[in-house]
C-alpha cells in the first residue's frame, strides 16, 4: 500500500494537489446541502500500489492486466471521507509503457482543463528539468481594420440574427430530446437496454499528430474538425460491419452498404466555457476573479454525426465542418449549463439531466512537450471516465507529438471495442490518403 521512495517523490511533485486538500460534508444549518471543508492530506490513504504477478507480466498479458485492473476500478466508489481522488501504481511492463500510473478524481474536483492544467503544472520539460512547459496556445481572431468596419457591421448583424435563431432551435430540440426526440436504435445505443451508470471498459489508440496535421493543412480546417471526421468515419464503418458483412472481388475489398436510411446517430460534445478558453497555469486559475478558473465550467451541445458510407473520405470532415460551424453560431452550451445549474438546484426534473444520446465526446489539448512525472517519463496520456449513462465515451488528448483516442464504453453493449479501434484507425488512413492524392 505504501513506498517511501514514492512518497517522498509524490510529495514533491503532486504538492497542488494540497491547494485543494477538500471533502464534502452536510452543511446542517443548510437543509443537509453539501459544502467544502477543508482537511489533511495523508497520501498513504491515496496511493495503492498492488501486488502484481510477475509470472503473468512475462507471459505478454500486461495489457490486459491494466485494462481489467482498471475495470475493476469502476466497480468500486471512490472514498468520500477523504479528498476525493486516489492513485494506483501498476509495476508491470506493458506494450508501450515500463509501468503505469492510473490516477481516479472525483468530477467534483475539476474538470478535464483544470485537472489537465495541474498535470502541466506539476511537471517540467523531460528535455530540461527546470524549464517550465509550453502551455497551448489560443489563437486570437484578427480585429477589422478601418476599410471593412461597414462590412463588418452588416455581418455582424446577420450573426447576431443566426445567433438568436440556432440558440432557440438547438434548445427546442434538446428538450425534445429529454422527453421524446430519441437516437435510432442501433448496435451502439439498443433500445432494449438502458444504460444507468454501469462500470466501464477503457481501450484507447494512438495516432501520430503529424498525420492529423496533415489532413488539417490539406482541408484548411481544425484539428477538432478531423478528429470528429475520424470518429463518424469509424462509427459509419463499425456499424455497417455490424448491419451486414463484406466481399470481396479481384479489385481487393469492397463495402456493401448494409447501413439503414436516415440513422439520428448524436453525441454529447462538450465545450470548455470559460471566458478565456485554452490550457493555463494552476497559479493563474487558482487567482481570484481569473477568466480561466478552476472547477467544472462546461456545457455541452447535440451534435449530429451523418452515418453513411462514402466514396471520398473527406467527406466526413466536410460535414462535420458544416454541423460545426452551426454549433459555434449558437449559445446552447451556455444555455444548458445554465438550465443544469438551475433545475438541479430548485427543480429536480428531467431537464437538469443529460439528454441520451447515444454517445459522449470530448476534446483537448494536452501537454506540448514530453514530460516526466516522479522522475520517469511520461509515454502516454489517456484520460477517460466512467458512471456515464451511455455506452460510448470518446476523448481525444495530444499529448508531445500524438494524439489518443480513450474509449470508455459498455461492454455489454458493445463487445468489441478493438474492432472499433481498428476502424477509427482506418477512417484516418483513408483520409490522410485522400488528403495527400487531392
Amino acid at each position: 500500500m505504501g513506498n517511501p521512495k514514492f512518497m517522498g517523490k509524490s510529495k514533491e511533485s503532486f504538492s497542488p494537489w494540497q491547494l485543494r486538500p477538500c471533502l464534502q460534508v452536510a452543511d446542517e444549518n443548510n437543509g443537509g446541502e453539501l459544502k467544502w471543508v477543508k482537511t489533511e492530506v495523508e497520501l498513504e490513504k491515496h496511493v495503492i500500489i498492488p501486488r502484481v504477478d510477475e509470472e503473468m507480466a512475462s507471459q505478454g498479458a500486461a495489457d490486459k492486466f491494466v485494462e481489467d485492473y482498471i475495470a475493476n476500478i469502476s466497480k468500486t466508489k471512490i472514498n468520500l471521507s477523504i479528498p476525493m481522488w486516489d492513485c494506483h501504481i501498476l509495476n508491470l511492463k506493458t506494450s508501450d509503457a515500463e509501468s503505469v500510473l492510473v490516477l481516479r478524481v472525483h468530477h467534483s474536483l475539476g474538470d478535464g482543463t483544470s485537472l489537465m492544467s495541474l498535470l502541466i503544472s506539476c511537471s517540467r520539460k523531460l528535455s530540461d528539468p527546470l524549464a517550465l512547459l509550453t502551455f497551448p496556445a489560443m489563437k486570437k481572431k484578427p480585429m477589422p481594420t478601418t476599410t471593412t468596419t461597414w462590412l463588418c457591421f452588416w455581418i455582424r448583424l446577420w450573426s447576431f440574427f443566426l445567433l438568436i435563431w440556432n440558440t432557440s432551435v438547438d434548445l427546442l430540440v434538446c428538450v425534445a430530446t429529454l422527453y421524446f426526440y430519441k437516437d435510432t436504435p442501433t448496435p451502439l445505443k439498443p433500445s432494449s437496454r438502458r444504460v444507468a451508470c454501469t462500470p466501464g471498459r477503457i481501450v484507447r489508440r494512438t495516432f501520430t499528430l503529424d498525420d492529423i496535421k496533415l489532413v488539417k493543412n490539406a482541408t484548411n480546417m481544425t484539428v477538432n474538425d478531423v478528429v470528429l471526421g475520424i470518429t463518424q468515419a469509424g462509427l459509419s464503418r463499425y456499424l455497417n460491419r455490424k448491419y451486414g458483412k463484406t466481399k470481396r472481388n479481384e479489385a481487393g475489398r469492397e463495402w456493401e452498404d448494409n447501413l439503414p436510411n436516415n440513422i439520428r446517430l448524436r453525441a454529447t460534445l462538450f465545450i470548455n466555457l470559460r471566458s478565456s478558453p485554452g490550457i493555463y497555469a494552476l497559479g493563474e486559475m487558482l487567482k481570484k476573479n481569473s477568466k480561466a478558473e478552476w472547477g467544472n465550467k462546461i456545457g455541452y451541445v447535440l451534435f449530429p454525426f451523418m452515418i453513411a458510407l462514402k466514396d471520398n473520405p473527406l467527406d466526413y470532415i466536410r460535414d462535420v465542418k458544416v454541423a460545426m460551424d452551426r454549433k459555434k453560431a449558437s449559445l446552447e452550451a451556455k444555455f444548458r449549463l445554465l438550465m443544469a445549474m438551475v433545475f438541479v438546484r430548485f427543480y429536480r426534473t428531467r431537464l437538469a439531466k443529460f439528454p441520451l444520446t447515444t454517445m459522449w465526446f470530448s476534446n483537448m489539448a494536452g501537454p506540448q512537450d514530453e514530460i516526466p512525472i516522479f522522475g520517469n517519463q511520461v509515454a502516454y496520456i489517456a484520460p477517460s471516465l466512467y458512471g456515464q449513462p451511455v455506452a460510448l465515451t470518446v476523448h481525444v488528448v495530444s499529448y508531445a507529438k500524438m494524439i489518443s483516442m480513450v474509449l470508455s464504453i459498455d461492454d455489454n453493449i458493445i463487445p468489441d471495442p478493438y474492432q472499433l479501434c481498428d476502424d477509427l484507425e482506418e477512417s484516418l488512413k483513408l483520409i490522410k490518403k485522400s488528403a495527400i492524392s487531392q
